[in-house]
Formats: structure tokens, C-alpha cells, sequence
């Protein structure tokens, strides 16, 4: 399977894990509704935001209202104003009904992660520092949360533990030494997508680059160390920046010349963005 595939194909999981929460066997509410009629709908951002979730909704839609016409006015990674329609649809009455708060619950989590991704990119604007994300992720939902990122700007870590080696302090503990663990990681070059080490000191970051570590984390470093740092490394390694990273500290950590910056707060500290459901007043016949 190629990666479209993989990423279709996860869309219609998370899709199905939602209805099966949210729909059950059935909407009893919405049982009320004349099966035969027909509405009109829009759906609202009620704050300034960066729009993402369209392939969610849409699946959604594709699975509970496969004959809804739906137009979009707003594109995943455009930015809305407050009270700007993003979407409009006609279908059956009962069926947009039923998808709306499934449609609403994922945009408003994938608009809120794109949002605070977009602050951080705007923070670090005229810097060579790329703003990554990690895997603090909410559970079954890394690939969407992953892609509201890009919308935003952001470029993505490692998917999970599968497809990249990050050498952390445990692991080098139980390797035996810094060195050890990077050798020994070099032996699976050929299935990972890269190979990084954190390092905490100058000392361990000197002993990273003797070992031929091409990508470097520099964990919770105050300025003037990541300063230095940078010069010792001379653009041996990629450095990326990890640890205590918030939107007032970003600016001047992007300022020491590092390469990435990795946020935890893209994805696991949010608010959702507003949106709001709202059918036209008189039902179309």
C-alpha cells in the first residue's frame, strides 16, 4: 500500500471509530425528521482560524449522506474570519442531522491544531528554524493531527516508533554509552527514516558528532548553551531544539540558528475552534 492509500485509508477508520461512538445502532433524534425532506445547511468558524479537516467531513458525509451536494468556501490550510461560512451542503434532512457534530468534533480539533501551528510558524518567520511536531498525539488520531500541522505550516517528526530512530537518555543508559546506542542505531539505517540522538550537555553533544550523528536534539538547553552548540557544530548535524518550547520562547530559541524546533503544545495543547451547524429556516421541499 503507498502512502495516498494508507492515508485514505485511515480516514475512513477514524471516520468509522466516530460514528460508532457518536451513531451507534441508530439517531433517534433525528427519526423525527420526514425521511423524504430535504434541507439546506451551512457550517460557521465563529473566531479567526486556520481551516483544517476537509477529508474527515467529507468522508463523514460520504459515509452517512452520500448524496449531500457540499460546496467548500474555505480550503484546508486557508485562514477564515470570524463568522465566515466555510461550507455549504443540501441533502437529506436526516442524514446532515446525524453527521453534524461528527463533522463539527473534527473540525474544530484539526482547525485548533492547523491554528497553533500557524502561531508558532509565524513566530519563527524569517528564521531557518522548520516548527516539527511529536508524538504527543491524541490516541488514534496521529495522522489526522499530523496532517493539521502541514495546514499549518508545520513539518512533521517521526510517525512513531516504527519509522525513525530518537536516541533518548534511557536508551543510552541501557545501550552502555552515547556512542554505543549511535552505532548500534546505524545498524538500521536502511529501515528508518532517519537517526536522532538527544544530547543535554556540550560534552555529550561533542561526543554525538565524534560518533557520526547527522541529526542532534538539543534537550531543554538554555540560549547561551544552544548558542554555542551551534557554533561546536559547525552544520555537521541537523540540531533540532526540544524541551519548554512555548510562543514567547520560540522567537529567540528559532534565533539561535538551529534547523527544528519540536513542539509538543501543536498537538496536545489546544482549544478547539468554534463551529457551528445551521440550517436554513424554511426546509427544502
Amino acid at each position: 500500500m503507498n502512502q495516498a492509500t494508507d492515508f485514505v485509508t485511515q480516514v475512513k477508520d477514524d471516520v468509522r471509530r466516530a460514528l460508532l461512538e457518536d451513531v451507534g445502532s441508530g439517531d433517534l433524534t433525528a427519526g423525527l425528521i420526514e425521511r423524504t425532506r430535504q434541507a439546506s445547511a451551512t457550517i460557521i468558524c465563529r473566531e479567526a482560524a486556520i481551516i483544517c479537516g476537509q477529508p474527515w467531513v467529507m468522508e463523514v458525509l460520504h459515509q452517512l449522506a452520500p448524496e449531500a451536494h457540499v460546496r467548500w468556501q474555505v480550503e484546508d490550510g486557508q485562514r477564515c474570519s470570524p463568522g465566515q461560512v466555510i461550507l455549504s451542503l443540501q441533502g437529506c434532512a436526516r442524514e446532515i442531522l446525524t453527521a453534524e457534530r461528527t463533522c463539527l468534533n473534527f473540525l474544530q480539533t484539526l482547525s485548533a491544531v492547523a491554528t497553533q501551528t500557524a502561531r508558532y510558524v509565524d513566530a519563527a518567520q524569517g528564521t531557518q528554524a522548520a516548527i516539527v511536531d511529536t508524538r504527543k498525539t491524541l490516541p488514534g488520531l496521529r495522522v489526522a493531527q499530523k496532517y493539521a500541522v502541514r495546514c499549518g505550516g508545520g513539518k512533521n517528526h517521526r510517525m512513531g516508533l516504527f519509522d525513525a530512530v530518537l536516541i533518548k537518555e534511557n536508551h543510552i543508559a541501557a545501550a552502555g554509552s552515547l556512542t554505543q546506542a549511535v552505532q548500534a542505531a546505524k545498524t538500521l539505517a536502511a529501515q528508518a527514516t532517519f537517526i536522532e540522538v538527544e544530547v543535554e550537555t556540550l560534552s555529550q553533544l561533542d561526543e554525538a558528532l565524534r560518533a557520526g550523528a547527522s541529526m542532534i536534539l538539543l534537550d531543554n538547553m538554555p540560549l547561551p548553551m544552544l548558542r554555542e552548540a551551534v557554533q561546536r557544530n559547525q552544520g555537521r548535524a541537523v540540531l533540532e531544539i526540544s524541551g519548554g518550547v512555548n510562543l514567547d520562547s520560540v522567537r529567540d530559541l528559532a534565533q539561535t540558528g538551529v534547523d527544528r524546533i519540536s513542539v509538543g503544545a501543536l498537538t496536545k495543547d489546544i482549544k478547539a475552534i468554534d463551529f457551528s451547524m445551521r440550517f436554513q429556516d424554511k426546509p427544502v421541499e
